[in-house]
């Protein structure tokens, strides 16, 4: 089953204008209080607002039915870019917000009306429609910084904390009997304020304590991802798995936990299982693939991770033509550090323990350029928005064998931090 388009390629041909803009600005500072979209990491990337075009999707060929629409939407458009601009994401782009199952859940694609964009320090303005990029406004008026906090009111989502422990455990027991490797279980957590909550404001906050994280929001959901699941580049391709987690210490403990971390055996392990199951989707479309032999950790300023960069070039041809980002983002999703290994046995094991939907947690988030050139991230640390006042906040662990469900638990509430503190601070 399809989700028709809310707004069809053919309606919305209209004429995209890109030019340079060095007053870019602070990307998120161009952001509307509605239906804002992101990718932005150090101050770089992509942030837009406004609908030219708009995709649901749901069904078995829900990201092939994507990219045909996405190529259909860009053969219409009259394109007018700067002939010395060529930087991925210059021109039209398509935001992104894709299932964790897309078979069953609905994924979001989003064309902007308008996209700032900056790149190695080079910023652009792109409309689709009668808009001149040079007239476009600098920016909204954020709402300020040192209004006070909103008072919140935390509730458990499907399990309550001791509920979850249990269904560690039995996963655990799985594990055990050799029907499986490797789960991820993850659990939500509701909030609600007393004010409307401002999607600039947690994603500025989010920004500043996760300045190494991709820092995205589409269609309500909103987050700092520290996975990077696929960049494409013309035929370069680049992944960054994390998998194998430990909190932040004080003073010299800090440095124990970062010390135990890179030596757990069962860390390490997990790690390999998201690394391994990396690799073996991407060889099929790939000529050469490198992963490096150690994990190295990705400090973040309240948890590590045992991280591994993952560099590929992809091949020319396929059996059905050289693949585009949507059909590699389909073969590579769900890795084992969303979902575990095997991967059909894992997915089993989610919905018989997890006792909720995902939704697009944890699935990929990103953006595409009309080149075909994109980066997707897993959306974790993140919240989904309900309504003007409240929020669904998910976290996740891999369970393998030795972990323990209250060290499991312990993560993600570590993990909920993140965006805890951007609802508070």
């Amino acid at each position: 089953m399809t989700a028709a388009a809310l707004t069809s390629p053919a309606a919305a041909a209209r004429t995209v204008t890109t030019v340079r803009s060095d007053d870019a600005g602070a990307l998120l500072d161009r952001l509307p209080t509605e239906g804002a979209l992101s990718w932005v990491r150090r101050g770089e990337g992509l942030v837009g607002r406004g609908e030219a075009a708009r995709l649901e999707v749901t069904g078995p060929h829900a990201l092939t039915e994507a990219a045909d629409w996405w190529a259909s939407f860009t053969d219409d458009l009259d394109v007018d870019v700067d002939d010395d601009l060529g930087i991925a994401g210059s021109g039209p782009v398509l935001f992104a917000s894709i299932a964790f199952d897309p078979v069953a859940g609905t994924s979001v694609f989003v064309v902007p009306e308008v996209t700032v964009g900056r790149r190695d320090g080079v910023g652009w303005i792109t409309t689709i429609g009668d808009v001149d990029p040079r007239d476009v406004s600098a920016s909204f008026p954020p709402e300020a910084d040192d209004d006070p906090a909103p008072r919140l009111r935390y509730a458990d989502g499907a399990l309550d904390p001791a509920t979850w422990c249990a269904a560690v455990a039995t996963a655990m027991e799985r594990i055990g009997a050799g029907e499986l490797a490797k789960v991820v279980l993850a659990r939500d957590l509701l909030v609600s304020a007393d004010v409307p909550l401002d999607p600039r404001r947690l994603l500025r906050r989010l920004a500043d304590r996760f300045p190494d994280c991709w820092t995205f929001a589409v269609d309500g959901l909103l987050g700092a991802t520290p996975e990077l699941l696929l960049r494409r580049s013309g035929r370069q391709l680049s992944a960054r798995v994390l998998a194998g987690t430990a909190p932040r210490g004080a003073g010299a403990d800090d440095q124990r936990l970062a010390d135990a971390l890179i030596g757990s055996a069962k860390d390490r392990a997990e790690h390999a299982l998201a690394v391994d199951s990396l690799v073996r989707a991407l060889e099929p479309y790939c000529t050469t693939l490198d992963a490096p032999a150690e994990p190295h950790l990705l400090t973040l300023a309240n948890v590590r991770h045992l991280a591994s960069d993952v560099t590929g070039t992809q091949r020319r041809r396929g059996p059905r033509g050289a693949a585009g980002l949507l059909e590699l983002i389909g073969a590579v999703h769900p890795t084992a550090a969303v979902c575990g290994t095997p991967t059909r046995d894992a997915a089993a094991v989610i919905a018989e323990l997890e006792g909720m939907d995902r939704g697009r947690y944890a699935g990929p988030v990103g953006w595409l350029d009309a080149h075909g050139d994109g980066e997707f991230g897993l959306a974790l640390r993140c919240a989904e928005l309900v309504g003007d006042d409240s929020a669904r906040l998910f976290a996740g662990c891999g369970i393998v064998a030795g972990s323990d469900p209250a060290a499991e638990l312990a993560e993600t509430q570590s993990k909920f931090a993140a965006f805890q503190a951007a609802l508070e601070g």
